[in-house]
């Protein structure tokens, strides 16, 4: 069963077709009324009691934990950015010269930095591989080559679930598999992906996952969700946070000075991680995400962009095979005789809203759009194909 558009709980205007939740996602209504609660709690701080600095952000790190199937919630770290999180992964790695940090071309650039700056330290590789040049079955020979890469030398394997700029899924389950038979580290960014199709840890057993919170799952812009697997229980955060120590709950003895962390992964949540407005909205957006679910999220989105996508190849334009990408987020490779900035401008003058990324229109899709959304984006692509 299809889950019915759920564009009543959102405040997008008729006017606006709206196809870049990849690039910051619209709030919901209970995602406002929480924020806006949480404001004005913050005008009365006398209300504010001791138990927010805490209560709140281990409900909110159960949540995201049941979203992305850990047992343990303290597994879980508040982080501000995707780039706090790979810093603070990348800062508790240590490399043999030679070793090589294996990564897909075009990777987000947060996602790439970070390892270049790691090699240069240990004299070690980021080795790229390539997305094979076909029309055909690129998902599935890029993943054939990604694991043709995993060799006794990579240390780490930092990958997203799928790539950002065209949908590609890479199929982690057996990326993971490998990476443990060459004891490398399995590090994903699920940026793109959680929130948007169904992930569990328990089933692919990465060592660390790494996620924006601003985008699938509709936080406030400078959040983020960080898990750490075992191979982290005893580093070293990349900044000393009093609340992530043990019986940080007693103010009054605060200056009692304990050298031992909480549990896990709550050494690395970053400080005033229990932002009373922050962490309230996520808690209201991680409940409505759960409550509709990733898996009916993912089809509803193969729903309303299965025929556009038939639609969008006849006219000329590349994309990916179904088996082989998402169906919440995809690029289009658009035949070479349109003339792109016309088309943005088409767009722009039609409030339809896409990103551009490297070679591809990338269009990403939820529960507030529909089919006719689509036919708006064609009908743009077709006026193109006519006016040249």
């Amino acid at each position: 069963m299809i889950l019915q558009n759920q564009k009543h709980l959102f405040n997008l205007t008729e006017d606006v077709t709206y196809l870049n939740i990849a690039a910051l996602s619209p709030s919901f209504q209970t995602i406002e009324e929480a924020g806006i609660k949480a404001v004005k709690k913050k005008s009365q701080p006398h209300q504010i009691p001791i138990s927010d600095f805490f209560e709140p952000v281990v409900e909110l790190k159960k949540l995201f934990a049941k979203l992305i199937d850990v047992d343990d919630h303290n597994r879980i770290a508040n982080i501000p950015s995707v780039s706090y999180g790979l810093s603070t992964v990348a800062n508790n790695i240590k490399l043999n010269q030679g070793d090589e940090i294996l990564v897909v071309e075009g990777q987000f650039p947060s996602n790439y930095y970070v390892w270049e700056s790691l090699a240069k330290q240990y004299n070690a590789k980021v080795k790229v591989v390539q997305a094979p040049v076909t029309k055909h079955d690129q998902g599935l020979l890029w993943n054939q080559a990604i694991l043709a890469a995993i060799t006794d030398r990579t240390a780490v394997i930092a990958i997203s679930n799928i790539h950002w700029s065209n949908g590609t899924i890479f199929n982690l389950k057996d990326i993971s598999k490998k990476a443990k038979l060459h004891q490398a580290l399995l590090i994903i960014d699920g940026s793109q992906s959680i929130g948007a199709l169904p992930f569990s840890t328990n089933e692919i057993q990465p060592d660390a996952v790494i996620c924006a919170g601003y985008k699938w799952l509709f936080g406030p812009y400078g959040c983020g969700y960080a898990y750490f697997g075992a191979y982290f229980d005893n580093g070293i955060p990349i900044e000393e946070n009093w609340s992530n120590r043990l019986g940080s709950e007693n103010f009054a003895g605060l200056t009692n000075y304990e050298s031992e962390y909480k549990p896990l992964a709550n050494r690395y949540s970053v400080g005033e991680h229990g932002s009373f407005i922050y962490v309230q909205m996520q808690i209201a957006a991680l409940k409505q995400i759960l409550a509709w679910t990733p898996k009916a999220i993912q089809n509803y989105c193969q729903h309303i962009t299965q025929d556009a996508v038939i639609s969008l190849k006849a006219l000329g334009c590349e994309i990916e095979d179904a088996s082989h990408r998402a169906h919440h987020l995809f690029g289009i490779k658009l035949p070479e005789s349109i003339n792109l900035d016309a088309l943005k401008k088409t767009l722009k003058d039609q409030s339809i809203f896409v990103s551009y990324r490297g070679q591809f229109v990338r269009v990403s899709c939820h529960l507030y759009n529909t089919k006719e959304d689509f036919t708006k984006l064609i009908n743009a692509i077709t006026t193109m194909i006519e006016t040249d």
